[in-house]
């Protein structure tokens, strides 16, 4: 990092890139989750599915999973959400100064 680039300015910026990485992940398990979701009801109405050995179990588990994973993604947008705010606040406090 160079003398002349501000401390807060560099946080913010790799903050940015946190966030837009955590919003593609996101996107990625809402996704695998919806699929599976689609392929449990699929699933369900074609009862013939448990005839083929097909793990409805092991997709419930992998879809609650997947929820329990895009929740702890959520969790962590919000707070690094409460973190850009609160940096942009102090960017605009020494921008008034």
């Amino acid at each position: 990092m160079s003398d002349s680039e501000r401390p807060d300015l560099v946080a913010f910026q790799e903050l940015e890139q946190v966030i837009h990485a955590l919003g593609d992940e996101m996107s990625a398990w809402r996704r695998r989750a919806h699929e599976a979701e689609g392929q449990l009801r699929e699933l369900a109405a074609h009862g013939a599915a448990m005839a083929r050995g097909v793990d409805v179990a092991g997709l419930e588990r992998e879809n609650q999973e997947l929820r329990q994973r895009l929740e702890s993604a959520r969790e962590r947008t919000r707070q690094l959400l409460e973190r850009l705010r609160f940096l942009r606040q102090q960017h605009k406090l020494g921008a008034e100064r």
